[in-house]
């Protein structure tokens, strides 16, 4: 079996103790927990009543207002968090450099935010209210899709959606994957090792 090694250039972090890498890292530094009572719904029903939401977290640092209610609040998150990866990094992808930079976000669940959102419009006003925008804001290969959308990566593009390992998945594929040219065309193929 063939040894790989794997490099970190930038992390980027949106939790629940902060947006922004240096934001989480100092909260953790601090001793201090994101776990705190469920604020953005109605939570007197249900037994459980904390979770550890993202707080403070403002989609129009990354989005027109326009472009914000197209898209779930994980797609906020993950175009945030590859934007502090990146400029952590310093890496920039050139169009020369495109085909061979891809994008492999792993997302336990999709966008229930935008699922029950447009659940209640089916329900409330009928099928032809139904926002046009749901498939794209909801599905969770739109995380991966608009981060490489954002920064020009124009590789092999993934989302695995595999519940609590999804993040180790997305890793591991990332990792097993080998870019290859062949005859002048960029392109890849799978890696056994």
């Amino acid at each position: 079996m063939e040894k790989r090694r794997v490099v970190v250039t930038g992390v980027g972090l949106v939790t629940a103790l902060g947006t922004g890498t240096e934001e989480t890292w100092k909260g953790l530094c601090e001793g201090r927990s994101g776990v705190g009572p469920i604020s953005r719904f109605d939570t007197s029903l249900y037994s459980t009543r904390i979770a550890a939401e993202v707080k403070d977290f403002d989609p129009l640092r990354w989005f027109d207002k326009k472009d914000v209610k197209k898209m779930d609040y994980f797609i906020h998150y993950a175009v945030a968090a590859a934007d502090f990866a990146m400029k952590q990094s310093g890496l920039t992808i050139a169009p020369d450099m495109a085909e061979r930079a891809g994008v492999f976000i792993g997302s336990g669940i999709g966008g229930f935010t935008v699922i029950e959102r447009e659940h209640r419009v089916l329900l409330e006003s009928g099928p032809r209210k139904i926002s046009p925008f749901f498939i794209p804001s909801s599905i969770i290969n739109l995380a991966a899709g608009q981060v490489s959308i954002r920064f020009g990566a124009r590789g092999p593009n993934s989302a695995p959606c595999t519940a609590c390992s999804s993040g180790a998945h997305a890793v591991g594929d990332g990792g097993n994957l080998r870019l290859t040219v062949g005859h002048g065309e960029p392109g890849f193929r799978e890696s056994c090792a």
